[in-house]
Parts: C-alpha cells; structure tokens; sequence
C-alpha cells in the first residue's frame, strides 16, 4: 500500500492486472490502525460467546440479514443444497433522518453487551470504508476512468460490515464453513483471519488455491457488481471457506469481510469502454444496485 502514494500508476497497474488474472488480490502494509481492528475483533469474540438466546435477542427476522444478527445455519450459497456452517453479525453506514436511502437501508442494532460493541464495529467499519474508496480510485485509473470517478457512486453506499463466526466443527459436519460463491457488491475488503480456510478458484485451471495473507495484510475482491460494471473485465471469482484438518476442528474462525457497495439508486450500466468485438455487451439491460442487490438476497435464502 505504500507505492499508493509513491508509484500511484504502478500500484494501480499491479492492483488491476491481479483482478483480472485471480479477482483477486493481496495488499500489504495496508497502514489500518491495529488498536481499531483489535477492539473490533475483541467484542466480535465477546458477542458471539454469548448464549443462543442472547444473540437471537438482536435478530431482526424478514429483514434480509441487512442488520443485526444472523443465526448459525440461516445463509447458503448460491443453488447451495446446504446451509453455511457460520453466524454474523451486520452493520451499515448510519443515514441522518429524511435522508432518502432510509428506504433502502435500515437502522443499525444497537446490543447492549458486550458494552461498546456497535462503537467499536462501526469504527472499523468507517476505517474499511475509507479504504475501499481509496482503492477504488486506483481501479478506476488502470480502467482508464477519471481517478474520482466512483468517488459520487459510492459515497452514501449500501455497504456493510460482516462480522463472522465460524464455531468449532464436529468430524460428521453437513455441508462446509462456507460454500462456493460470488460476492454480490463492488469489491470487498477483508483483514487476514486467524484460522486458514479461505480458498479462491483459479478459473483457468480449476484449481483451488489457499489464500493465507500474512499479518498486515489486506485480502481484496471483485463483486458481481463491478464483474457487470466492467463487462467481466474485472472478473468476480468463486470463493469458499473449507473446514479445518482435523487437528484445528476445535478452534473457532473469526472473519470480518467489508462489502462496498453502490449508491442503492446507482443504476448500473456497462462501462462503453470495456464492449468490444470480442467481449460483446453481457449486460444490455442495466439494473440498479438495489434491485441487484435484492435478486442475490432472495437467491441466498436471507429474504
């Protein structure tokens, strides 16, 4: 992340050229404050060893999982014949009164235990997001746009942080920690997990491969969102979390991926730039953030 400021067309070039080879790509030295992701984490651990009935006090049900808590077994990947083998929790960019996006985005939740936990998650949220619309203006150069361009698209964005729990997995466990998916938004942010798990597949061989960022480090990927923008220029790749060998079955994995999405209204058209006679338009109908967003939702059986 330190070339951002001192070789920007470089950075941009390297950053762009891994999307559209893996989707995805790692950052070091992402300069996030450590204190911020440590008292995250820490309320994360606290929230989620509280009992069952503690936690489906903060569950908002037929909301879509927008906000709040999400309970073990409730989400599935896409065309998924099982349910994912976690829990998380959900918060999203608070909206002053009678802003118009207050049709599209709910309140945060607000749990009383552990004390400050929506401080301290909102807190990384803000950091992330910031971030997110850093490296945006460095996808936006190696795409040939003017470096700002997201800046209006995402600022009031349906974003979302995840904070996830993956418990211990007993040896007969049904189905996996997370199965084979695209992630729906822009491109989503994600600090290094201290359990391994998370795998990406190599769409030219089909290969799975590990990825294990080191400390320090940053995981990003292109959504289903930016994969339309850019006519699959960008490409969003599928990814899975695995269960553990059997000697790590017994430790939890806690994630805390950031999903940076569009303005709900942003009505997402293809990029003119990225049509060619070999890549014809995939995309001649364009649909808005919301709508999209929605579609994936009901796919994902959280509506």
């Amino acid at each position: 992340m330190s070339r951002f400021d001192s070789d920007f067309e470089g950075f941009s070039r390297d950053l762009g050229q891994s999307f559209a080879r893996y989707g995805f790509a790692v950052i070091e030295d992402h300069g996030l404050d450590q204190a911020v992701i440590d008292r995250a984490l820490t309320d994360t651990k606290a929230f989620f060893a509280q009992d069952a009935e503690a936690k489906k006090r903060w569950h908002e049900p037929g909301t879509g999982g927008a906000r709040g808590y999400t309970p073990f077994g409730t989400e599935a990947a896409k065309d998924a014949d099982v349910v994912d083998l976690k829990e998380f929790w959900h918060t999203g960019r608070e909206l002053p009164g009678g802003h118009p996006y207050r049709a599209f985005m709910r309140d945060n939740v607000k749990p009383d235990a552990p004390a400050g936990f929506h401080d301290s998650a909102y807190g990384l949220f803000t950091a992330l997001d910031d971030m997110g619309a850093k490296l945006l203006t460095a996808i936006a150069h190696y795409l040939g746009l003017p470096d700002h361009w997201f800046d209006d698209k995402v600022e009031m964005g349906n974003s979302v942080l995840r904070l996830l729990h993956y418990p211990p997995i007993p040896a007969d466990a049904p189905g996996v920690r997370a199965g084979a998916h695209e992630d729906i938004n822009v491109i989503t942010l994600l600090l290094g997990a201290e359990e391994g798990g998370l795998q990406v597949i190599d769409r030219r061989t089909g290969e799975w491969l590990p990825i294990n960022p080191p400390p320090g480090a940053l995981v990003i990927n292109v959504g289903d969102m930016l994969q339309r923008l850019t006519n699959h220029v960008l490409p969003s790749t599928s990814h899975r979390v695995v269960n553990p060998p059997p000697e790590r079955r017994g430790f939890a994995r806690y994630s805390t991926p950031f999903f940076l999405h569009f303005n709900p209204d942003y009505l997402i058209e293809t990029l003119p730039s990225t049509v060619t006679p070999d890549n014809p338009d995939r995309y001649p109908e364009p649909i808005t953030a919301q709508d999209y967003l929605m579609e994936r939702l009901r796919e994902i059986r959280l509506l």
